[in-house]
């Protein structure tokens, strides 16, 4: 397994990063007791609707299998498709021998007090692999549901797409609506082998007062594709995540896309990190966000260590009603021979864009709508219409808040 633990990069991290601390101790982590349900259909209506908007659908359709967990209790962990496995972290720390090759290998237990929470307080969190040589085209559904007021939620989950093999997973975070306050940590681990391609899209639905603590890290193999989709449109009290892919294999790629809204009280501080180590590997980092008021920080970073790597970094951002966006866009090229760009823009709509489709017969609202929805229109390729569906939902129940 590859050392990717450096301390320099932690400490590098640490440094940067910005957001509230967060006391821990102000929030509960004791057990919540949940049955087991093997038909979520019988899931609360208003339970079903929460999940629904962060792109999990309680009636499996269209999915390879599912994972819910709700609060510290799996609700439901199942596969329909051969050559997928889909598993409780908890259960395959115990069952299988195989887990310890993968687990807190490529996130450093010690990079933050969030990081060993998590380790000295594991709630759950999922295991899904993909065999190898399986095409898992159909995509997996994960939901991490807090019901509990006042929780802080702490998971680790492992994504391992084997050699030759093919995993699309949609996975959504969300509350309850009764929620108002309470603290997530997730670390999670990407492991994408030779020739594997791996996409995964994450949906954020939290209450206002959510503090939340994403932490991952993925590692990308020899001819690999790793897509890292995210997407955080609902208001977050405050909400901090970096993750860091290493493209280790010649000609591997990974593809950040992240679409973010910042509303009034919303503190938003991501990015995301790319190490291109070997030959031939190519990287892209594609943001956009719209302050709505919210404080928005867009960070991008992009390590060329091999002569002939490709990256690219874009950044976009639209004050819509007041709120900061700040674009941080960093290049590393550490050789001769590699070819790296970025671009980074911040600004208002254009009185004349709106003022354009008025002509056209549109409202004010339609055209600042119509303006909005374009701007967070991102070609995401190598998508399976699936996601692609998931995505465009959501964009556009959030357009109604925006506005």
């Amino acid at each position: 397994m590859h050392d990717l633990n450096d301390k320099a990069d932690r400490a590098k991290d640490k440094k940067a990063m910005l957001g509230p601390d967060i006391d821990l101790g102000t929030f509960t982590d004791e057990p919540v007791a949940h049955p087991y349900m093997e038909d979520l259909s019988k899931l609360a209506e208003e339970d079903k609707q929460k999940i629904l908007q962060a792109g999990v659908d309680v009636s499996g359709i269209g999915r390879s299998g599912t994972y819910l967990q709700m609060d510290t209790a799996v609700l439901h962990a199942h596969s329909k498709h051969e050559g997928l496995e889909v598993l409780p972290i908890k259960q395959a720390l115990k069952e299988c021998d195989w887990i310890k090759d993968y687990y807190w290998k490529l996130v450093s237990v010690d990079a933050d007090k969030y990081t060993a929470r998590a380790q000295l307080n594991l709630h759950d969190g999922y295991v899904i692999r993909a065999l190898p040589g399986s095409k898992v085209i159909y995509p997996v559904q994960a939901c991490l549901y807090i019901d509990k007021e006042n929780l802080s939620q702490y998971v680790h989950n492992l994504i391992i797409a084997e050699e030759d093999s093919e995993l699309h997973i949609i996975t959504g975070c969300a509350t309850a609506p009764h929620m108002k306050r309470g603290l997530h940590v997730g670390i999670s681990e990407f492991f994408v082998k030779k020739n594997a391609k791996l996409s995964f899209t994450m949906i954020h639905n939290w209450a206002e007062d959510m503090m939340v603590r994403p932490r991952s890290v993925g590692i990308v193999e020899e001819g690999g594709l790793f897509l890292n989709n995210y997407i955080c449109m609902k208001p977050v009290k405050s909400l901090q995540m970096y993750p860091t892919t290493h493209l280790v294999g010649k000609g591997a790629v990974s593809r950040f896309y992240s679409l973010l809204v910042g509303s009034v009280g919303s503190e938003l501080d991501v990015g995301g990190r790319i190490f291109l180590k070997e030959e031939d590997t190519r990287a892209e980092i594609i943001a956009r966000a719209i302050s709505n008021g919210g404080r928005i920080i867009s960070r991008g970073d992009l390590i060329g260590e091999k002569p002939g790597v490709k990256a690219h970094l874009e950044c976009r951002g639209l004050l819509l009603k007041g709120g900061l966006i700040h674009a941080i866009p960093e290049l590393q090229g550490k050789v001769e021979g590699v070819e790296m760009s970025h671009e980074a823009a911040v600004g208002k709509i254009a009185q004349e864009e709106i003022l354009y489709l008025m002509s056209r017969g549109l409202t004010e609202d339609e055209a600042t709508a119509t303006i909005v929805r374009g701007f967070l229109s991102v070609d995401i390729p190598g998508l399976p219409p699936q996601l692609k569906a998931e995505i465009d939902r959501a964009v556009d129940m959030s357009e109604k808040d925006l506005m």
